[in-house]
């Protein structure tokens, strides 16, 4: 900005971003002056270095609620935890799967645990078959990101939404 930049000769925009040529630094850095506002370089990679004439106060505020917009507009993934037990019912398993469906919908993770506490050890795979019944029940919304893993005495496994089609089929009775 301003007789921060080095370079000799620069490409100049006005305030209106109307090209004004190459012109030296200090012929840049009086035009600026003339008009009451700051010469800021744009693309200092370039051949030569692009400068804008410009009030630089006003393009910091817009740069700033441009960023705030962006960040209003910014979708957070939260992870959310599901916990199952190894000798779980069915219908338990159906209750639990529309929870964690609610969630992807949602647009969030899902981690799904399964601990086994003292002798449920020796049913590993009856805690395997859990996880399996659990990720079929959820299969049409979700997608499997990590399969069932050991961490511990705890098997986990996660679950992302499925990911959206942007671009969506016409129905029979539209294209009539």
């Amino acid at each position: 900005m301003n007789e921060e930049i080095r370079a000799k000769e620069l490409r100049v925009l006005d305030d209106n971003g109307e090209m004004l040529g190459i012109m030296s630094r200090n012929d840049a850095l009086a035009k600026a002056d003339e008009k009451n506002l700051d010469l800021v370089e744009i693309s200092p990679n370039a051949k030569p270095p692009v400068a804008k004439i410009l009030d630089y106060g006003k393009y910091r505020y817009e740069l700033q609620k441009r960023e705030k917009e962006a960040k209003k507009k910014q979708k957070t993934v939260q992870v959310k935890e599901i916990r199952l037990s190894t000798f779980i019912e069915e219908h338990d398993i159906l209750v639990k799967a529309n929870t964690a469906t609610k969630f992807l919908k949602e647009g969030d993770k899902v981690k799904v645990s399964l601990r086994f506490r003292g002798r449920e050890r020796d049913y590993v795979n009856k805690g395997r078959d859990v996880m399996r019944k659990f990720a079929e029940v959820c299969s049409e919304v979700s997608v499997m990101d990590k399969k069932p893993a050991f961490e511990g005495r705890s098997l986990t496994m996660f679950l992302s939404p499925k990911p959206v089609d942007k671009q969506k089929k016409p129905k029979d009775n539209e294209e009539k």
